[in-house]
């Protein structure tokens, strides 16, 4: 079942043409990468999907609904949660209360004295670390992990609003080879178990050529290849831009 349709999807800044007509689909359970070269509009096809920067054209399409002018957190709201290459974390707080907020803001509740914030959501909070596995360190703050623990805990955050489709931008950035690997195989697990699409952009070919089902490449805004990677990784358009940026060996 497609879950997200992306139609001519135009993006300008000045004179610059960020993203040029771009389109493509995700299904429901998919993991879809989108790479490219720096400045390839990675970034911008990324913020136009959860509404932090307005289409100058096209449409972004959830379940058939055309989300565009819609605010991030009405889109939030429809079930599109995001990670972000550097960790959204509360690191004075403990990796519970991390999760907890997530889901106090999911079910909208407003406390009054008799209600203390602290207990609201604990267990399924608890549940959602353990599904990451993360359970041993609830009571830990945010602050005093290791960063591929903290990408864990940010992949329960968002899952604690029961996302129909997950954003990751550069998820494993920043990690060493094993834990980028343990990240990727516990998205890919919970995508397939929830059904969950996920669009991810990734530099690093291991985690791409590894874990997606499908690719897309973008070069200087414009989509210049898709499909598995077997697919990618022979298109000559692909070798090429690569063969720029000194990286094509990593395809191999």
């Amino acid at each position: 079942m497609t879950l997200l349709t992306i139609e001519a999807l135009t993006k300008n800044f000045g004179g610059v043409r960020a993203v040029d007509d771009v389109s493509f689909s995700l299904r429901a359970g998919e993991l879809l990468a989108m790479i490219g070269p720096n400045g390839a509009g990675k970034s911008t096809c990324f913020n136009m999907v959860n509404g932090q920067l307005a289409p100058d054209g096209g449409r972004v399409l959830l379940d058939g609904r055309n989300i565009v002018g819609l605010a991030p957190h009405e889109i939030w709201r429809l079930g599109v949660g995001r990670t972000f290459q550097i960790a959204a974390t509360f690191g004075s707080m403990k990796v519970v209360e991390n999760v907890q907020m997530a889901l106090i803001a999911r079910e909208r509740l407003v406390y009054r004295m008799w209600r203390r914030a602290e207990s609201t959501g604990h267990k399924e909070a608890l549940a959602l670390l353990a599904r990451v596995g993360m359970a041993e360190q609830a009571e830990r703050p945010c602050g005093v992990l290791a960063y591929g623990d903290v990408k864990r805990v940010e992949l329960a955050i968002a899952l604690a609003n029961r996302p129909k489709l997950l954003l990751m931008d550069e998820p494993t950035a920043g990690m060493a080879r094993k834990e980028r690997n343990e990240l990727m195989a516990l998205t890919r697990e919970l995508a397939h178990e929830n059904n969950i699409g996920v669009l991810f952009t990734e530099h690093s070919m291991d985690v791409v050529f590894g874990y997606a089902d499908r690719l897309i490449v973008l070069a200087r805004g414009k989509l210049i290849a898709e499909g598995d990677k077997n697919a990618v990784r022979e298109n000559p358009r692909v070798r090429e831009v690569y063969f720029g940026s000194g990286r094509a060996a990593e395809m191999n």
